[in-house]
């Protein structure tokens, strides 16, 4: 009973995940690239990577709402949020412009307990693309291809940017659906329109350009939900010169804002999702192991009961049960629901 004691603890020890650093981690911000100057130290130099990292982390996993709520955050207290920073080798042409580039890794658990802290939900996006397609409405045309100049410069600006966005190729089946719908397109079908990518993220804009309005209606499918959000520019007052650009610059900020709403985890409610191993010889602890603690949204794994040929875990985790099981589908651990009870059947 002793023997059998121990080996349950040691198994819990053993399944305590810890995250891993690594260019995919959530909380890794890599390419900072600064000027030195002759008259800036290094530890100057330094405090102002940790601090652009920061404000780059926040912007790209934060609502706009919850970035403004960390707003007072003095660079004392973000430095005591770093586990460490580094300065990584760039390439002989941004050596001579002065430039270093800087990584920074940012304490996980001590960025969880300032959100928890300050009541901010965090996103996690896994899946990054998201096929859009903006239709220019303007004297009484429908624009969908030609004529458009959204559709010919949606991806000429901003490059840089947190989501992938892919427009489709010129299609006569797509603009004869958005025809038939000439008169009511608030009801148009996403999924008529990107029939190849049912289950990806996608969005039809309709950009509204005429004298008394200038509007935007984003209709959009984002993690399986339907979405629909008005954007008004008239308050801009702009000039025919940068009414093309703000049009691409708001979108795609406001539907990267929608992206991050729908895979927002909260680190005030964590789930648990109680699973079965087998223990045979094509599956092993040490493989299972590796493979969960690629998962940052994993907090960790309890050991509940154990025999010499199966074992229950109980997964504490952040996010959704659908996300859980996509992670763990991607890192080849694949589940089955037998008899209310998930099973992990693979690796």
């Amino acid at each position: 009973m002793k023997l059998y004691t121990q080996i349950v603890i040691i198994l819990v020890v053993f399944f305590k995940t810890e995250t891993l650093f690594s260019e995919n981690n959530l909380f890794n911000v890599n390419n900072i690239e600064l000027e030195k100057k002759d008259k800036i130290t290094n530890n100057r130099l330094a405090n102002m990577a940790i601090k652009k990292g920061f404000n780059q982390l926040t912007t790209r996993i934060l609502l706009e709402e919850d970035i403004k709520k960390l707003s007072d955050l003095k660079l004392s207290l973000i430095k005591q949020l770093v586990m460490y920073y580094q300065v990584i080798d760039i390439p002989e042409k941004n050596q001579k412009e002065g430039l270093v580039n800087f990584s920074v890794k940012f304490d996980k658990a001590k960025m969880h307990d300032l959100f928890y802290k300050r009541g901010i939900s965090y996103s996690e996006i896994l899946d990054k693309e998201l096929y859009v397609l903006p239709v220019l409405l303007e004297n009484n045309e429908i624009n969908v291809f030609n004529n458009n100049i959204f559709y010919k410069n949606w991806n000429k600006l901003n490059e840089n940017e947190l989501i992938e966005f892919i427009l489709p190729l010129e299609n006569i089946e797509i603009i004869k659906i958005i025809n038939d719908y000439k008169n009511n397109l608030i009801n148009i079908n996403i999924s008529d329109l990107f029939k190849e990518y049912s289950n990806k993220n996608s969005a039809i804009i309709f950009i509204e350009n005429n004298k008394t309005n200038k509007k935007i209606y984003i209709k959009a499918i984002i993690q399986g939900k339907k979405i629909s959000k008005n954007l008004d520019l008239r308050s801009k007052k702009l000039t025919i010169e940068n009414f093309h650009e703000t049009v691409i610059t708001e979108t795609k900020k406001e539907l990267t804002n929608l992206v991050k709403s729908k895979n927002l985890i909260d680190i005030r409610t964590p789930s648990f999702l109680n699973v079965k191993f087998e223990l045979n010889k094509r599956n092993n602890l040490v493989k299972l192991n590796s493979k969960i603690k690629k998962i940052d949204s994993i907090e960790n794994i309890y050991v509940q009961e154990f025999n010499k040929d199966s074992m229950k875990l109980r997964i504490k985790f952040l996010g959704k049960l659908e996300k859980i099981i996509n992670q763990l589908k991607k890192e080849d651990i694949k589940l089955k629901l037998i008899n209310s009870q998930w099973v992990i059947t693979s690796l």
